[in-house]
């Protein structure tokens, strides 16, 4: 029989296959925690008597939720943190790096690697047919102490993807789509596996939209096989040596299989409180908003600022509306900053953060007033996501969100084709 991907990943990294279903314990490749996780992870360590990681080099610490600090506890944290790097020789992020998925994206993640984060959105890196998830801090503890971790192996779901997106609209708005279709605990433990046509005109940075969103319907993991886009995008980062091709076998089994045709999807919102209470643009009241949010883990890549550009490029913000920028990563913002992205982001009025997780987990940067409106490109909208339980999210598509910020109320981009 033949295996998922994830049943591949798995088993090369339990010594022996595995399906699914089963409880394997599993060598990691690469282990991370970010400002807001790492303290209990250190906490942990120190309690279990831990001194030593098992490999320095393939532990990583971010200063990304809360970056620059905007209060004295987390000052306090990030000392301890960087502290802690030194001590333990765990590689540090420091402030201005950028978001820690992105980042492992850009230097660490290989096909076929197991990666574990202390954040739920460590399902970014399946973009490149890595087996990545989202553990507690005491779980990453254990991994970065020893190497190793233990889980079941996650029952797979296929998702056959066909067609072609349509101008306007974008991976963004298939994953709500898939989101608004499945719902917010339809995948729990899932390892959702994207295959199909339509993959070979989705690059790894849509891909990466996609896969980052995954826990948002429950999934352990997101994944997408290895191609030639794939391997152009580790050419691009210096890293093309670590390609290697990596795809389910074509008779595996899965517990459920979905078809979309990209063809016929329409820009989609999130509309608030929930991330699975998605409509069609269509079908969404024109809302007057506040507060625009462009970036963040989910859109904050190159080819995400370039669609949201194009949209503002010799337009103005609307009047009562402010526009956030929050790019993913240093690399990023440099390459922006090269090719006048960033230059149009700042004639049409919006405002620049560094690169982090800005506004979106609701410390610092943008956190709503009572009653406010706001659409942005994260990943979750729940209620008090950006520090007010009494703001409104909605989510969207780098280019429903530009498209908003012009005109000033919820609009379709495609009105500015």
């Amino acid at each position: 029989m033949g295996k998922t991907l994830a049943e591949k990943i798995l088993s090369h990294h339990a010594g022996h296959d595995v399906k699914s279903g089963e409880f394997a314990m599993v060598k990691v490749d690469f282990t991370y925690a970010h400002d807001g996780t790492a303290p209990l992870t250190v906490q942990q360590m120190e309690a279990m008597g831990i001194k030593k990681l098992n490999h320095p080099s393939q532990c990583a610490v971010f200063l990304d939720h809360a970056a620059p600090s905007p209060r004295l506890e987390h000052s306090n944290d990030h000392q301890s943190l960087r502290n802690f790097c030194r001590r333990t020789g765990a590689v540090l992020f420091d402030i201005g790096e950028g978001v820690s998925h992105n980042i492992v994206s850009e230097k660490f993640a290989r096909p076929g690697d197991l990666i574990l984060g202390a954040d739920s959105h460590t399902c970014t890196l399946g973009a490149l047919a890595a087996f990545s998830t989202g553990m507690g801090s005491t779980d990453i503890a254990a991994a970065m102490a020893f190497g190793h971790t233990w889980m079941r192996v996650p029952e797979p779901f296929e998702v056959y993807l066909k067609g072609a997106l349509s101008p306007g609209v974008y991976s963004k708005d298939f994953i709500l789509h898939f989101i608004g279709t499945i719902g917010a605990d339809g995948a729990t433990y899932k390892a959702l596996e994207f295959i199909g046509p339509a993959l070979e005109k989705l690059s790894v940075a849509a891909r990466a939209t996609i896969s980052n969103m995954a826990i948002e319907c429950g999934a352990k993991a997101g994944l997408f096989p290895s191609d030639t886009l794939t391997r152009l995008f580790l050419r691009e980062h210096g890293r093309e040596h670590d390609y290697r091709e990596l795809a389910p076998d074509s008779d595996a089994r899965y517990e459920r299989k979905f078809q979309f045709d990209l063809s016929r999807l329409e820009p989609m919102v999130a509309c608030p409180h929930f991330v699975d209470q998605v409509k069609p643009i269509s079908q969404v009241e024109r809302v007057n908003v506040a507060q625009v949010l462009i970036g963040t883990c989910t859109n904050g890549r190159l080819e995400d600022l370039h669609i949201a550009a194009r949209f503002l490029k010799g337009r103005r913000v609307g009047p009562e509306t402010r526009l956030i920028v929050t790019l993913s990563s240093k690399k990023v913002f440099l390459e922006a900053m090269a090719d006048g992205t960033l230059r149009t982001f700042l004639e049409a009025g919006g405002v620049l953060t560094g690169p982090g997780c800005g506004p979106c987990v609701g410390v610092h940067q943008g956190i709503l007033a009572d009653g406010e409106v706001c659409v942005g490109t994260q990943n979750r909208n729940f209620e008090g996501r950006m520090g007010n339980p009494k703001g409104f999210i909605y989510l969207t598509s780098p280019a429903t969100a530009a498209a908003t910020a012009i005109a000033g109320r919820l609009t379709d981009p495609r009105e500015f084709l």
